[in-house]
């Protein structure tokens, strides 16, 4: 069986796909949206602030009354710009923002191109890309807009962190794809020691021996093992609803392993949409993603 190791290259084939996959859905969303604009007043805004431009790259009207904020898979160290870029391509975006936000290592590449890090200084610049996503979140909630938040595997955990960290009425909606809640000990322990580690058949967690070669890689996995060690069943325990979340996943994801029947039973008595099917993490079925938008955001993709 091929190795596919957790998104720990510094160009990565699967990065790529999903984002332009999601990127694509997200204009055709954004088409569906711009049908609708009559059905619901436009929120009047003031444009967005400086500040907030300094930690956002974003394409549509500034005043637009719904705001679609993705958080890529990753960790990278380029702003997942490609994803708005699409957008902005051909389609105009009447009534919706879309926007991806920085994260500490897109402010600051040093983080993982530099000398190795360690497993706290992950977590750390974990809490400061967290502290960023909840600032533009809170900066549009507080102006009256609609937010919607759509994490991918890294950004799945990043998405988690958030709703742990902030309460999971930060934003109006989730959609999380790829991501788990508790992660089995032996993968984000292999991580955070800087080896490369996968789950044979979606299942089984096998890691390497010997730590990456890059420190590139190194650091990259150990801000994977910053997020994906937190058990979110629970930190999400005290939330008495997780309706406004729905969770895609594949059942044999190699690089973060499929949901559990825990973990699936948790989400259920939460009252969580889920999504799940034949499929691995490099495969976000176009069919899920287009229930997924039309049941986590209200968006009919046609």
């Amino acid at each position: 069986m091929k190795k596919t190791p957790l998104k720990m290259e510094k160009t990565n084939r699967l990065h790529s796909l999903t984002n332009t996959v999601i990127a694509v859905l997200f204009a055709v969303a954004i088409l569906s949206c711009s049908k609708n604009d009559g059905e619901k007043p436009p929120v009047i805004a003031d444009e967005i602030s400086q500040e907030i431009k300094d930690l956002i790259y974003f394409r549509g009207d500034e005043k637009a009354s719904t705001v679609l904020i993705a958080v890529p898979g990753g960790p990278s160290t380029e702003l997942a710009t490609d994803i708005v870029d699409d957008l902005a391509q051909d389609i105009g975006s009447p009534g919706i923002l879309t926007v991806t936000v920085h994260q500490a290592q897109t402010l600051n590449p040093n983080i993982l191109e530099g000398n190795d890090i360690t497993l706290d200084q992950a977590i750390n610049f974990n809490a400061e890309s967290i502290e960023m996503l909840s600032k533009v979140i809170t900066y549009f909630k507080n102006q009256g807009r609609t937010v919607y938040v759509a994490g991918i595997s890294f950004g799945a955990f990043v998405t988690q962190e958030l709703i742990a960290q902030k309460g999971i009425d930060a934003a109006d909606g989730y959609l999380i794809i790829t991501g788990r809640l508790d992660i089995n000990d032996a993968m984000w322990q292999g991580l955070a020691e800087g080896k490369s580690a996968f789950f044979e058949n979606g299942v089984t967690p096998i890691v390497d021996d010997a730590p990456f070669v890059d420190a590139f890689n190194r650091n990259e996995a150990r801000m994977f093992a910053g997020l994906a060690m937190n058990k979110y069943t629970e930190q999400f325990n005290t939330i008495e609803s997780l309706s406004n979340i729905t969770y895609i996943y594949g059942e044999t994801d190699m690089d973060v392993g499929r949901l559990t029947v825990e973990e699936v039973s948790f989400l259920q008595s939460k009252n969580t949409n889920i999504l799940s099917g034949n499929g691995g993490h490099d495969v976000p079925f176009k069919d899920f993603l287009k229930q997924g938008f039309s049941e986590a955001f209200g968006i009919v993709l046609p």
